[in-house]
């Protein structure tokens, strides 16, 4: 780190918040100037000196180290990011409209991971965990 010019956080764990793997010692280690941009600022960031910062006023210092730390980072660019997800989500709304929402599930494990919530039921353990509420497995309920 003391050597880095750019350092670029990056930590996504599931339904949970961002687990802070730079400490504030290792940023002051870097020289004047260098810049941290930290994307795991929309779950509360991986870098301890991170805050969240909007595009109008997206950067900061903390000890002489540039930090951006910009939520929403794909709403710069609304329209192309919208054709990403769009296309990556496209398969499964189309797998869904074929077989319907059951017989996709059990088709598709991809699919049947994604599920967060069904009829108010939290499906997913670490989302549940991270907000204090119930977990149900989704083999639990019907459809």
């Amino acid at each position: 780190m003391a050597r880095a010019d750019l350092l670029i956080g990056a930590v996504l764990i599931a339904g949970a918040r961002a687990p802070k793997v730079v400490t504030r010692e290792m940023i002051r280690s870097m020289e004047g100037g260098s810049v941290v941009v930290d994307v795991a600022v929309d779950q509360g960031g991986c870098i301890e000196t991170t805050r969240p910062t909007t595009h109008s006023d997206p950067v900061y210092e903390v000890d002489n180290v540039i930090h951006y730390a910009v939520t929403n980072i794909p709403s710069a660019v609304a329209k192309t990011s919208t054709f990403a997800l769009t296309n990556v989500t496209l398969p499964y709304l189309s797998e869904i409209a074929d077989a319907g929402l059951a017989k996709a599930l059990k088709k598709s494990k991809a699919l049947y991971k994604g599920v967060n919530t069904h009829k108010g039921h939290l499906t997913h353990p670490l989302v549940s965990k991270s907000l204090g509420l119930p977990y149900t497995p989704l083999e639990n309920l019907t459809f």
